[in-house]
């Protein structure tokens, strides 16, 4: 059994490298003045804290045996408003760098939601959409630890650091230097466990991005699985996909783990040559108990910033499987862009020629070959042949969703590829055969090409294509909420509005893909007058089954092969007898035969 796009592992096309945390940095920078105040805070927070075990060996050494009370309460009394200052500066910590991380994974995400909508189409073609949408809401969601927690207790644990080895140097050199006998061994763990963190996590974010594209894939097909009786099968790939996700999750925290134990066994291993180097240095050397009981605590605290470090750096192996990601998508060219000297199309009458053009999804095997026709403004032109002869790759050609292999499109005299998307498509109307109603009221729908438009322009739009009387009987009218895809409206309602939605933008070249497919034989007589109307002034192409619409066409093209073999009008193309002689008699015999059954 052939394996589904979801169930493919994505192949990483760029290696993780140092250039992705510079990136990262990009987006922390305009926050650098939160950053600063929240490290100094937190140094403030370490000196506080650190200030403890040296006022302890100063109390053991110096005011106990004197048995100066007062002197004993008021170092006390400084104990405790260290504490109280390090609890203060955490609690402000913790609220400028969660405002600070949201503003930075707000901005990743925005960043990549205005890459994903520039990308061409070519791109959404060749990719399960679950495994887009994660990368813009779980993988960046991901960042929020390492951004929130972990770039700040990064600094300042090396602050503290250096903090604490200096106080354990002031007190003895030789307990110091025994202190840090166990740091070379943590780094060559740490070398050992780096590629191995890193492919695992790696396989954590292909494994999570299997099962979110199958999830998103499900749900759209919802209906199509009760339908068929899919349930359990789908059950049983998702219990798959989803195991996967779990046996990749648990490896890769196994491996994460494991860092914890080796760093607290090296840390009890050192801090008890410590003590026992300390032990019998105090009965032979001299040194003083309120050195050794401080000298203790540090040692303590050494570990404590030496684990966190550790912590980070499993922070930085997860997040560089993300980022990894991440920036690949941002990475993505732009196949489909604006050239350096584009230039604004102006306002056209409609004419749209196509000089030998070439064109393939794959370079390797071209859909159109060597295509060349000229449409004067005003006509109407109807597309037909058959299924995957090229009819809708030419109409989205001329709003230009893909790039031309070879030769020129031309709207008015200008080549589409040297004006800027914005103009051209501005001027074009399109309305596709899969019709998209988004979340929202009807009339935000049919404004959503114009934002600009007045609600009297609307109506008028939905009167036009026949669409307002049913729209009127909607509980709320204009302002009833329909559902994500529309789902509480049927085929052809959606197809009206979507057409109403077209109507609106007022476009000079006209483009309807299958427009009437799903519109009843009633609904579509009033609908051919309104499209009659329309249609007066503005270039068309049709792409249409329906006999009807295909017979008021200025020209018809029949496309077979990638090429146009016959150009005409209906008359003059039954008189031909040729392929759309063929194929009109056949669709005329099946509506013949369906009427007689009737």
């Amino acid at each position: 059994m052939a394996r589904n796009k979801f169930d493919v592992d994505e192949s990483l096309e760029t290696e993780f490298n140092i250039e992705h945390i510079k990136r990262l940095w990009k987006y922390i920078r305009p926050y650098r003045k939160d950053i600063l105040t929240t490290i100094l805070m937190m140094i403030l927070s370490n000196l506080a804290v650190l200030l403890g075990p040296y006022l302890l060996r100063h109390a053991i050494n110096n005011i106990i045996p004197q048995g100066d009370t007062l002197k004993l309460l008021s170092v006390a009394i400084l104990f405790l408003f260290s504490i109280f200052i390090s609890m203060i500066c955490l609690k402000y910590r913790i609220r400028i760098m969660s405002r600070t991380a949201q503003n930075v994974i707000a901005s990743l995400r925005r960043d990549l939601f205005i890459h994903l909508q520039k990308l061409s189409f070519n791109y959404y073609d060749n990719r399960p959409h679950g495994k887009i949408i994660i990368r813009v809401v779980n993988y960046v969601n991901a960042l929020n630890d390492l951004l929130q927690n972990g770039i700040i207790n990064m600094m300042t644990d090396l602050f503290s650091l250096l903090l604490i080895i200096g106080f354990m140097l002031s007190i003895n050199v030789r307990l110091t230097l025994v202190s840090l006998a166990g740091v070379p061994l943590l780094l060559v763990v740490l070398f050992i466990l780096k590629n191995m963190q890193r492919v695992r996590w790696q396989k954590v974010s292909r494994k999570q991005s299997n099962m979110n594209a199958y999830l998103h894939e499900s749900l759209n097909g919802i209906k199509v699985t009760q339908s068929f009786v899919r349930e359990e099968e789908n059950e049983k790939i998702y219990e798959k996909t989803s195991e996967e996700c779990r046996s990749s999750w648990i490896s890769a925290v196994k491996a994460n783990i494991s860092l914890w134990p080796i760093t607290e066994n090296i840390s009890v291993l050192t801090i008890s040559l410590m003590y026992i180097a300390g032990v019998s240095w105090i009965s032979t050397d001299g040194i003083a108990v309120g050195d050794f009981v401080a000298f203790s605590a540090y040692i303590s605290n050494f570990w404590a910033p030496i684990m966190n470090l550790g912590n980070f750096y499993n922070q930085i192996i997860v997040a560089a499987a993300y980022l990894e990601r991440i920036f690949e998508t941002l990475d993505e060219p732009v196949a489909v862009k604006n050239a350096a000297d584009s230039y604004i199309l102006p306002a056209i009458q409609g004419e749209v020629e196509f000089e030998n053009v070439i064109f393939g999804y794959d370079p390797e095997f071209p859909v159109l070959k060597n295509v060349s026709f000229k449409v004067e403004p005003g006509e109407t032109i109807a597309l037909v042949g058959a299924t995957g002869s090229g009819k809708t790759t030419i109409i989205n050609l001329i709003s230009r969703f893909y790039d031309i292999q070879s030769g020129r499109i031309l709207v008015d005299g200008h080549d589409i590829s040297k004006v800027t998307l914005e103009s051209l498509r501005n001027q074009i109307g399109v309305m596709m055969q899969d019709t998209f109603i988004f979340s929202g009221t009807v009339m935000d729908n049919i404004r959503y090409g114009r934002p600009d438009a007045t609600d009297e322009e609307v109506i008028q739009a939905a009167k036009e294509v026949m669409a307002h009387d049913f729209i009127m009987e909607m509980e709320n009218g204009y302002e009833t909420e329909v559902n994500e895809r529309g789902s509480r409206l049927s085929v052809g309602q959606r197809q009206l509005i979507s057409f109403a939605r077209t109507l609106l933008s007022d476009p000079r070249v006209l483009i309807l893909d299958e427009a009437t497919s799903s519109i009843d034989t009633k609904t579509e007589k009033a609908l051919q007058i309104a499209l009659d109307r329309l249609l007066q002034g503005r270039t068309s192409f049709i792409i249409a089954h329906r006999l009807s619409t295909i017979k008021n066409a200025d020209r018809i093209f029949h496309i077979a092969n990638g090429q146009i073999n016959e150009v005409g009008n209906h008359s003059e193309l039954m008189k031909q007898k040729g392929d759309y002689y063929r194929l009109f008699m056949s669709q005329y015999k099946i509506l013949r035969g369906g009427r007689e059954a009737v």
